[in-house]
This record gives structure tokens, sequence and C-alpha cells, in this order.
């Protein structure tokens, strides 16, 4: 085994976020086992500009958690305690699968279901996919990404025609005069892509909705932008507003919308109901700030002048059960004005996971094969099937997706074992009382991590696997543009590559599918999988990446096609989508009508205030990470509930005491946080912890009807104060 004192440094990316910020990984000569075996250096990359934030700073820490995993646990049947004990790699994957083929045998193959993980490399999220579908057969296989970008791709897909988080480069928003960002505080989740709204800001055109005075909202102050603070759960209505006025006051591209769109008069008459007036009695927005935005992107957008103009949306607004019809309003406004497909313009979404956007394109949702194909395309499956050695037929069709197949488990009909991999479902999911409830409902639960996650403790079977630094292979980042992550040092000694285990219980299950464990040899089966898909990578391989890099590249952005003939010229990539027509039918994008409903759970006499979700600067997702970084604990030990002094006083809470969430799905103790930072019928909580701190074990799992995506970030709340009789009791992973 190599040394690390003996290997060179490592130009990888990032552990955490979409943005995917590159950095060098450098070897600690004589290493003790006292600190990092790594040191981390920000490098120039056009995402981050050599800068990082406190989470890739410290990202290193990962790599010596004392807790671990370094061998497989298993759980026995019937033992007193209950409690995992160690094993060894072929006791595990023995009863791994003697479960498998015990659920089959009761149930089929669809007794076995997969959840996959927005954090997993291309190469590993294509290998578990075609895993599923392959060797269990299963059509049950989805991923967190669920809770991710789901609505933002069911909008963009069904008015765009093809789903790619930001449609240019994160560095095109550099040059533009407004950014209108709806749902998205990314000041704190991706501290450096503040620095390519400098412009905007300086023109004073960052807008901001959101019910918080965020950090990002934060940025609009002193004439640098707008802040609009709707009622939670009213975003549509917002842009509904902003597109009435638009339309109203004659600031509409014409001449694009005619050239490049169909279905004005749709949305015509879904906005015509939605003056500002009547849209300020339901988002509580003025009327008056509603007309100054529109005006203000109307003068940015290229077609009057301006030097560009862009709609974002984020989970804020696309965590609801009208999310889909949320993003689809964003973009309906950005048609309006004219902006995508305009060099300096458009609308994008921004992805939050490492790897969401390519996690989603190559086999991990319930109804896509690879290259973002749908799997009940007859002519998919049969391409997909002949790179993959099999009969299309024996493809499954689609699963169920992640709220549906979580809600199954262990039911009558639906699964009895669950693979997981990298998702921290009982901190994570929405409503997580009733996802331990299934969880242990199982015959067989099998995870895959690096740590003892909240799931992992649960398991029947824990597998240790490689992380991050231990790894070759491949993200896509919120751009579409696909990065090369390399391997800075060995894993610990019984830690194997999800590659490696795939396969081996490929072979163990008696499948003759080939599963390969090489990351260069893997993707190039992904690139040919891919080809002739919407997120086409049949030009890309490891060599090309690591070429264009060597040359001063930044990766390259799909879609990447193969050449049209051997020894043909390379395609570039495509940086930005849209340019000359819309993949759609007949080149146009669809206007879509939409109309808003609010939230599922809204306020009623006995939960009358709204209880909205998101995140703080040092914790990432489930916290499983980041709970394991020492100066991340310290900085953010423990959740909160952030409450207006007005509703805090009513309520006869005091900054620090601890106050008692409750919804119909559970109750939370936390700490309060009184602050004007929230609007005074609004609480908020970051979702990082688990036990009674667990936000999600108050949110709701309803769905939007189209994307699946769970409204996770709005419902209805009693808050009070809680007995000063035990202090919370909070963890961390």
């Amino acid at each position: 085994m190599t040394s690390p004192a003996a290997r060179a440094a490592a130009r990888t990316h990032c552990p955490y976020c979409a943005l995917q910020c590159a950095m060098s990984l450098t070897p600690v000569m004589d290493d003790d086992g006292s600190r990092p075996p790594v040191v981390v250096s920000p490098r120039q990359f056009p995402t981050n500009r050599g800068g990082l934030c406190q989470k890739g700073w410290t990202s290193a820490e990962l790599l010596r958690a004392p807790d671990r995993l370094t061998h497989p646990w298993v759980r026995d049947d019937g033992a007193d305690d209950g409690a995992l004990r160690p094993a060894t790699w072929d006791e595990a994957l023995d009863r791994v699968v003697a479960g498998v083929r015990s659920a089959q045998a009761a149930g089929g193959p669809e007794a076995v279901a997969v959840f996959g993980g927005g954090g997993l490399t291309n190469e590993k999220a294509y290998a578990l996919g075609k895993f599923a579908r392959t060797v269990l057969r299963t059509p049950h296989i989805d991923y967190n990404g669920r809770f991710c970008m789901a609505s933002a791709a069911a909008g963009a897909n069904r008015t765009l025609g093809v789903d790619r988080g930001l449609p240019f480069p994160l560095a095109d928003l550099g040059g533009a005069d407004a950014v209108l960002l709806l749902g998205s505080n990314v000041a704190e989740t991706m501290p450096p892509a503040v620095a390519h709204l400098a412009r905007a800001r300086e023109r004073g055109g960052l807008v901001v909705v959101d019910p918080r005075r965020s950090a990002t909202a934060r940025l609009t102050e002193d004439g640098a932008g707008t802040h609009l603070a709707p009622v939670p759960g009213t975003d549509l209505a917002v842009l509904l507003s902003l597109a009435h006025v638009v339309l109203a006051e004659g600031l509409a591209d014409g001449d694009y919308l005619a050239a490049r769109t169909t279905g004005l008069d749709d949305v015509r008459r879904a906005v015509a109901p939605w003056w500002p007036e009547r849209a300020a009695t339901v988002c509580g927005v003025g009327a008056d700030e509603v007309r100054r935005v529109a005006r203000r992107l109307a003068a940015a957008s290229p077609a009057r002048g301006g030097a560009g103009a862009y709609v974002l949306t984020g989970r804020g607004v696309e965590q609801s059960t009208q999310g889909t019809d949320t993003v689809t309003a964003a973009i309906d406004l950005a048609l309006l004005l004219g902006l995508p497909g305009r060099p300096g313009a458009g609308y994008g979404a921004i992805t939050g996971q490492g790897n969401g956007q390519g996690g989603r394109e190559h086999g991990q949702k319930a109804d896509q094969l690879p290259g973002y194909r749908s799997i009940t395309d007859p002519a998919a499956r049969e391409h997909v099937a002949g790179v993959w050695g099999v009969d299309p037929a024996t493809i499954p069709g689609p699963g169920r997706p992640a709220i549906e197949l979580l809600g199954s488990l262990g039911r009558p009909g639906g699964p009895r074992a669950l693979f997981v991999h990298g998702s921290n479902l009982l901190v994570s999911a929405p409503d997580a009382g009733r996802v331990a409830e299934r969880l242990a409902a199982l015959d067989l639960l099998v995870v895959c991590d690096v740590v003892p996650s909240e799931t992992a403790r649960r398991a029947d079977v824990l597998l240790p696997v490689t992380q991050w630094a231990e790894e070759e292979g491949t993200t896509t980042s919120l751009e579409g543009r696909v990065i090369r992550r390399r391997r800075a040092l060995d894993p610990p000694g019984g830690a194997r590559s999800e590659l490696w285990l795939l396969a081996e219980l490929a072979r163990r299950l008696g499948s003759a599918v080939a599963f390969g464990t090489d990351p260069a040899a893997v993707f190039d089966e992904l690139a040919r999988a891919s080809a002739g898909g919407r997120a086409d990578y049949s030009g890309l391989s490891h060599a090309r990446l690591d070429a264009d890099e060597a040359a001063g590249g930044g990766g390259l952005f799909w879609p990447v096609p193969a050449p049209a003939r051997p020894g043909g010229p390379a395609h570039p990539g495509t940086p930005r989508l849209f340019l000359d027509a819309f993949p759609t039918a007949d080149g146009r994008a669809r206007l879509v009508g939409v109309a808003h409903r609010g939230p599922s759970d809204d306020v009623r006499p006995d939960a009358p205030t709204y209880l909205v979700t998101g995140r703080v600067l040092q914790h990432y997702q489930s916290g499983a990470q980041t709970h394991r970084v020492p100066e991340l604990e310290a900085a953010q030990p423990e959740p909160f509930v952030e409450i207006h002094p007005l509703l805090a006083g009513r309520l006869g809470i005091e900054d620090g005491a601890p106050a008692r969430l409750s919804t119909l799905r559970g109750t939370a103790v936390l700490r309060a946080r009184v602050s004007d930072a929230v609007r005074p019928d609004t609480v908020f909580v970051p979702f990082h912890w688990s036990g009674e701190g667990s936000v999600n074990r108050l949110t709701t799992d309803a769905v939007d009807p189209l994307s699946k995506m769970p409204e996770l970030k709005v419902c209805a709340v009693r808050v009070e104060p809680a007995t000063a009789e035990k202090e919370p009791a909070w963890t961390s992973s």
C-alpha cells in the first residue's frame, strides 16, 4: 500500500455542496495520526475563484473521524441486546445475500429496494442503478435527490425540454444587472458563490425572496437590492404577480415570445387575476415592491438594452406541494422577459448536493435510465440493455418515488429488504418518526456509509465504504460541468469501494452481468449508456477530463456527444444551452399557466404559526459529516428555533429558553433564538440535527403531484414554552 507521504498533492473538489469548489489535498509527511492526513488548499476554479467556506477548509477532518467505519458490522437475529457486532466481509456479504434471497423468495424482485444519494460519484450512481435493475431486477430505486431537485427537474423538463440545474456557467451571473433569487440562502449554503453576485449588487439589482432576513437577504441592504419577505408558501403568488406586471405594463419581449415560445395565452389567463394589490393580500408583499422588482428585471433584460438578468430558484420554493408549479412560474417569468437562450441571461436552479446533478442523470431515479432517459421509452431501454448485455424486457419499469417507497417498506406487497447508500433517512426525510417505523418493519436493512449515522445504527448489516479523498471518479457540478475527483490517500484497511461491493454482490447473487471495479472503466461504460440521451457524456472519459485540466480547462459541460465518426473532432461541450433552440419537438420553450394553492398544512387555530426549515453555515444535510468536525460543531453545537420578538413576547418565551414545537406529526424541543430576522408569524429551524432537535420529525410528507417532492419547507406548528424540568436532548450523529 502506498504511504501517504509518498503521494503528490491530489487535485480534486470539495466533498460538500454542488458548487464543487476546487482544492488540492497534500498528504501529511510523517503522519502520526494526531492531525488530518492531508492538508487542504483551495485552487483557482471558475465556481469558487480560489475560495472555500468553513466546511471546505475543515473537510480533511472527516478522514480521521474517531468513529470512522473500518470493518463490517452485523446484527444477530434474536440476540438479547440486539446490538451490532464486528464481522468479516465474508460473513457480512453472506448475510446480505441470504437476506436478499429470502425477501425475493417471499415477494419476488420487488421485495428488495435501493435508496441512493446525491453525494455518490457518477460512477457509483450509475453502478447502483444498474445493480438494482439487472441483479436485483427491482423497479424500486430512488434517492435523496427526490428531496432536492425533483421539482426543478419537473418544471424545467416541461417548459425548457431539459433539466440541467444551471444551463449556463455560474460565472455568467457576474455580468448581470439583476438577479432574482427565490428560496436559496447561498451566502450560507455555498459562500464562494456570492462573489458572482457582485455586479448585480453594485447596480442595486439583487432581489432575494425569503420569509427570513437570511445572510443572503442581508446582501440586498444599503441599496444593493430588494428583499421580499412573503408569507411562507406563497412564493408562487409573488411570481404570478411579477408576471402580471410584466404583461400589463408592456415589459415582455414580444419578438422573443413570438419566435421562441408557445403558450402565451395560457400564461396571460393564469396571471390575469394576480394584480399586485390582490397578490399582496395573499403573499404580504407590497404592490409597489412587486412593481419595482418587475421593472428592474425588465430593464436589465437584453431586449431592453440591459446587461442581463437571471431568475434562480432553490429548495425554499421547490420543496413544496406546488414546487413544480413555482419553478414553472419562475421559468414563465424568465421567458416573458426573453432571458433563456440569450448569453448573459436565463433561468437556473441551484442544485444543493455535491453530485445532485450527476446523481439523477444516470439511473438513481425511479423513472430514469442513464443519460437522463425515460425508463418507459422503448428505444432508451433497448440502447441501455445493449450496453448492459441484457434483454430489454428484463429491465423493470418505473418504481415508486422516494416518499411512496419509504411509506411502503415492510407493508404487505412492499419491499422487505432495503439497501441505503449515502443517505441518512432518519434525519433528512420528512415525518422522520414514520420513516423510523418503516425501517424497523424491514427484514433486512443494509447501509453503506463511512460513519455510523442515525440510519446506519439501525442497519442489520453495516458496510464501511470509501469516501471522497480515498477514491477516483467524477462529479457533475450545479452547472452541468463534469469534473474529476482524485484519490489522495488510501482508505482505512477494511473500507471498500462501492464499485467493488456491487460487483461482489452481483457475483454472489449469481448474476452474469459484468460490473467493473475500475472507476475509469465504469465511466467509459456510463458514457456509452448515456449516448444519445439528454445528458450525453459519450464524448468524455477520465483521460479526456484529465487532459482538459492539464491544459488549463475546468471540466466540460454536458451534453458532450462522441464524434460523429471515428477520429472526428472532439465535441467541446455545451456551456450554454438553448442558444439556437430548445430541446422540444418544435424547438420552442413552453409557457405553462399555473395556479397558486398554498401549503398543504396551512396555519389554523391549533397550529397558528408557520414553521420553515433550512440550513446554517457550519453544517451540511443531516450533519453526519459536519457534526464530526470539532471546529464546525463548536461554532454551531445545537439546533435552535428562530422566533420574532413580538411572537416570543406574546408566547412568553425568552431568548435562550427551551421552546416546544408541535405539529400533527410530532414534537421537538429547541432553544429559542429571539430575532427580528424572521417574520412575526413564522419560526425557523435548521434541519441538521437528530433527537429532540430534529425538525424533520415535524415536517409533512405531502408531495408535489408531478415531482413527488415532499413539502419539507413549510407547515403549521404550535409553539409554546417548554417546561424547565429538563434540558432539551439534542444529539448529533
